[in-house]
């Protein structure tokens, strides 16, 4: 039997090495390798291990790849060239499901703390502060919720959220018939209509990059609280800080930036994330959505299952 080998091109939690092994796979592990390194040695490998920090498009595997699939451990897609990789019958895996419990919890955590000023309330009283008129909060319940993806993350969330006593829609352009006694599948005009809280958990596509800008908020009946722990792109920061300006979105929680790069942002993106980070309505977290002990080891079996599943 051909030795099956692939190549870990991205820092990994230790678990998905003797995960490999208990499959038949061989593996190299270099997660220091840069760029140009991987072009060079990618040909001698059938599979190609990932984080987010490697873009896999044709000048890295070039016209005539020997990769028969690129796995990505965690859940987006878009540092792929989907297309060329179709077109050379490379396979694609992704995790999703690995992180999803992670995701669906801490968006839950966002929108409690956002409701509640948590973070204002903790850092009044550390500063001496003892202001329980300024920190009254609001309540979940009664509220409708609309969740944008109805994926494996606007799933988990939905069922983490619905004991909240809250009315639940979900909008997902690609699926339909995904209705539960606790989440009911909703068309854009409802969601427009009825939204108190609004989060999202699409990819970021050529369709999803800057969706929600100052127009698409402005659709809302309501004014709104906006949750963000999918891809930052999807919400332009000028857009999002004027919406916020003009009291259409009266709360927002980012776990993700349109630049993530945040010594390295355009002008008109650090004037909106300056306005932005003075709010005590904005809560602001460095991409941890999915980023716990137990996701980091989950994504891998996901990842290795798939792998093994493949006919190779």
């Amino acid at each position: 039997m051909t030795q099956r080998k692939c190549l870990i091109v991205d820092s990994m939690h230790h678990s998905l090495m003797p995960m490999l092994d208990s499959i038949g796979w061989t593996y190299d592990y270099k997660p220091d390798i840069t760029r140009d390194e991987i072009r060079q040695l990618a040909a001698g490998y059938d599979g190609l291990i990932i984080r987010s920090k490697t873009n896999v498009d044709k000048d890295l595997l070039g016209e005539n790849p020997t990769v028969r699939y690129i796995g990505r451990a965690g859940a987006g897609l878009d540092n792929l060239d989907l297309e060329y990789l179709k077109s050379k019958n490379i396979a694609v895996l992704h995790a999703a499901e690995g992180n999803r419990d992670a995701v669906g919890e801490f968006t839950v955590g966002l929108l409690l703390s956002l409701l509640r000023n948590i973070p204002k309330a903790n850092t009044e009283v550390r500063n001496v502060i003892w202001d329980r008129e300024g920190n009254r909060g609001e309540e979940i319940m009664g509220k409708t919720i609309s969740i944008i993806g109805y994926g494996n993350m606007g799933r988990a969330f939905a069922q983490r959220i619905s004991g909240f006593g809250c009315k639940i829609l979900a909008y997902d352009k690609y699926k339909n018939g995904f209705s539960t006694p606790t989440c009911y599948e909703a068309t854009m005009d409802v969601i427009f209509d009825e939204t108190d809280i609004l989060t999202l958990h699409i990819p970021l596509t050529s369709e999803t990059r800057k969706l929600v800008d100052l127009k698409y908020l402005k659709r809302f009946k309501k004014n709104i609280v906006l949750l963000n722990t999918a891809r930052g792109e999807i919400v332009p920061l000028a857009d999002l800080a004027e919406a916020m300006n003009i009291g259409k979105v009266r709360g927002a929680a980012l776990d993700v930036l349109e630049n993530e790069k945040i010594q390295k942002l355009s002008a008109e993106q650090q004037n909106a994330f300056d306005d932005l980070k003075k709010r005590s309505n904005v809560i602001l977290t460095p991409h941890i959505a999915g980023w716990t002990y137990e996701s980091h080891e989950k994504i891998n079996v996901a990842l290795v299952d798939q792998i093994n599943a493949l006919q190779l």
